[in-house]
């Protein structure tokens, strides 16, 4: 019960506080990372040494805050209402909902309101791609699908490793998530030295972008939902943002996908979603945020039942 207890208090305090205005841990925990990168990554060293030394970097930033986060949950474990209390707070610390609303909301007014430039400024705060020559479709489609991606990458996954294992899984999840979108590059600096911070993203995520994925298409257009996950997962390189991206944009019937410049360069991407679905819109950004929540009041609702249905069957073989 404590589990269902720290989720209710995290999402309530995301709710009413939203992110941390003047000190968020993960930002201390971002400079820390990077001067353990500027210590260890040796872009000149030979393939081999740059990822063993990714792999001691990573140790080095994720290990002992988790073992703290361990410690922490073994100390609470006679006191039910503090752990749910302390696990709370973390969870709530690992999540970024209300942050991931606002932010696609961002796009979606000023599209609404015909300001082009606004939009691509604010999309540009969540996307990696250039925006600057962006029209109207292109600003939605890169908000859509980053509100789908960051629903799996920035709730559903911290909340199942909290599910899992506790205040240690989420931490372990979030610092881990944090490393890979810090180091996670295929360019010349990180290629190499962010591959562990990559495999160990990709690994913690299988599960979960899968459990998001199924749930984008049980409380969107289902059968739309899962006919292009079976077909547009597979031919994309992550192996977890297809799953999720291709099943959202056929769960809310939008056209996503397509042809896009990373860091000056034309990326060919296959296609998300129906070919004959929706064109991207303020509304399509609009409806990724709606089905996010509908996921988030889903999984809410079923960790409930699993955990009445557990207390019952315990007091049931007790008795």
């Amino acid at each position: 019960m404590s589990i269902a207890l720290s989720l209710l208090l995290a999402l309530l305090l995301d709710y009413f506080l939203k992110e941390p205005k003047h000190f968020h841990p993960l930002v201390g925990f971002g400079n820390l990372a990077i001067a353990i990168e500027k210590k260890l990554n040796q872009a000149n060293a030979p393939k081999e040494s740059q990822k063993r030394s990714g792999m001691l970097a990573w140790s080095l930033a994720v290990i002992p805050l988790t073992l703290v986060a361990l410690i922490i949950d073994l100390l609470l474990s006679d006191s039910p209402v503090l752990l749910a209390l302390v696990g709370g707070v973390v969870l709530y610390l690992a999540i970024g909902w209300q942050s991931l609303l606002s932010h696609a909301l961002a796009i979606a007014k000023p599209l609404n309101a015909g300001d082009l430039d606004s939009a691509r400024t604010a999309v540009g705060m969540i996307v990696s791609r250039d925006t600057s020559e962006l029209d109207e479709q292109a600003v939605a489609s890169a908000a859509t699908e980053s509100v789908l991606e960051n629903g799996a990458d920035a709730i559903f996954a911290a909340i199942f490793w909290f599910c899992v294992l506790g205040i240690p899984g989420v931490v372990l999840y979030r610092l881990s998530n944090t490393l890979d979108a810090m180091w996670g590059y295929k360019n010349e600096r990180f290629l190499h030295f962010g591959w562990c911070a990559a495999r160990i993203d990709d690994l913690l995520n299988f599960i979960p972008a899968r459990l998001t994925a199924l749930s984008y298409a049980l409380v969107g257009k289902t059968r739309i939902a899962i006919e292009s996950w079976k077909q547009q997962a597979p031919t994309w390189k992550s192996p977890n943002a297809g799953p999720v991206m291709a099943a959202g944009a056929g769960a809310i019937n939008v056209s996503l996908g397509g042809a896009a410049i990373y860091h000056g360069q034309l990326q060919e991407r296959p296609q998300l979603g129906p070919e004959s679905g929706d064109q991207p819109s303020a509304k399509s950004i609009e409806e990724a945020c709606a089905l996010v929540n509908r996921v988030l009041v889903m999984w809410g609702v079923g960790l409930y039942i699993l955990i009445a249905l557990s207390v019952a069957i315990t007091s049931g073989a007790a008795a």
